[in-house]
């Protein structure tokens, strides 16, 4: 047994299958890929990896499945997937996944290939289990994959108290030990026991306040739009495809685009911090639906048209269309007089988080700092925007955010 202090949940011993895991290159290259990705430039010290998140996933899924009276067979399994889970991310996490994902259809958690082969495979066979049980476990699959992947899973439960620890943020300190506690399956569906429906809130209210302040900060969008930009250009070079850049960790990826004559430019800007500025900041409201629906490719000739019209070179437009608001949190279940219920129909904290979400959604055009008032013109003008309440001329009056200082 091996025992790694861990800078949230103190002291973390792992043994088993998972301490041999520890030590395969794949699961040491997260100790080289950031949790939070371009957070780092909001929240300097927001600089914890992919690596130190796992172990504390396969923490947390130890201590559930201890509370749940899963031993033997099953719990091994679980607890590889646990640590596991995350070995699929691509460099910077979740930046450039959109990016990746146009190219080979996989998202982090398809790692059928890292876990039933290679060193993962070999370490999981010698130990006597099976890959494609763990890696169906990190896909969600199953009665116990709803610990690894779900509503109430482990990983949500470790990043919000990790990120929000990292990031000196104090929204995402949830009572992780009372969640873990009250856990229990009900029909071979994971849900919280009963009188437990302000647990759960707990964990909606968190990640609803994590979100606008840590995840979608308006830096971290802009750098997030930047590199997942310089990463589409570098993969129209001829000697890199998807499936290298995926398996790249985040000094794999800089150098790479500071190497490239496309990308170089930008890799200086991310580099130095000489990020864009918004041009355009609108609205869910104000954003016509076909903007909203628009894909990959629509996006780019609006890019391009705005580009145009503004005088400025292409790769100094960028459109940031956002998914629509989710809340994944409010079909989390809970027991309420014998009977197995969702969150949202039991408590009122979900419409009005909902509503928050609609409000605090942001339709972005970025641009370098000299640019952004022709360019903010012509994109309300392509995208078919209210100039007066798209454009930012002035952004600390103009938007309703924290750590305005890091414009």
């Amino acid at each position: 047994m091996t025992t790694i202090k861990d800078s949230v949940h103190d002291h973390i011993e792992v043994e088993g299958v998972a301490e041999t895991l520890l030590d395969t290159p794949e699961m040491q290259r997260l100790r080289r890929i950031k949790q939070l990705g371009t957070v780092q430039y909001v929240y300097p010290s927001a600089n914890h990896t992919r690596f130190e998140h796992s172990l504390g996933v396969y923490h947390l899924a130890s201590r559930a499945l201890s509370h749940l009276g899963i031993e033997g067979d099953s719990a091994a399994h679980v607890e590889a997937a646990a640590l596991l889970h995350d070995v699929g991310h691509g460099p910077y996490s979740h930046n450039i996944e959109d990016v990746t994902h146009r190219h080979t259809g996989k998202y982090h958690d398809d790692v059928a290939e890292l876990v039933t082969r290679g060193n993962v495979g070999d370490v999981l066979e010698a130990e006597g289990l099976d890959p494609k049980r763990v890696a169906n476990l990190v896909s969600g699959d199953g009665k116990f994959g709803q610990l690894v992947s779900g509503e109430l899973d482990v990983d949500r439960m470790d990043y919000l108290v990790r990120d929000a620890h990292h990031t000196g943020v104090p929204y995402g300190t949830i009572d992780h030990e009372r969640l873990i506690r009250e856990l229990t399956f009900v029909d071979g569906e994971l849900v919280l026991a009963e009188g437990n429906v302000q647990t759960a809130e707990s964990l909606l209210l968190a990640r609803a306040l994590m979100n606008p302040t840590v995840y979608a900060h308006h830096v971290a969008r802009i750098s997030k739009a930047m590199l997942r930009r310089a990463s589409e250009r570098l993969l129209e070079e001829p000697d890199i495809d998807a499936e290298a850049l995926r398996r790249m960790d985040d000094a794999d990826l800089l150098v790479g685009l500071r190497l490239n004559p496309s990308t170089e430019a930008f890799a200086e800007r991310l580099a130095t911090r000489n990020l864009y500025k918004r041009a355009v900041w609108a609205e869910l409201s104000d954003v016509p639906e076909a903007v909203l629906t628009a894909d990959h490719e629509e996006i780019s000739k609006l890019e391009r048209a705005i580009a145009d019209s503004a005088d400025v070179d292409p790769t100094s437009v960028i459109l940031d269309v956002p998914s629509r608001p989710s809340m994944k949190e409010s079909t989390s279940r809970v027991m309420v007089n014998g009977e197995i219920r969702q969150l949202e129909r039991e408590s009122p904290l979900v419409q009005a988080l909902r509503t928050a979400q609609e409000q605090q959604w942001r339709l972005g055009v970025y641009a370098p700092e000299d640019a952004t008032e022709r360019v903010g013109r012509a994109a309300a003008n392509h995208l078919g925007l209210d100039i007066d309440g798209a454009l930012v001329k002035d952004v600390r009056r103009g938007i309703h955010t924290t750590l305005d200082e890091f414009e």
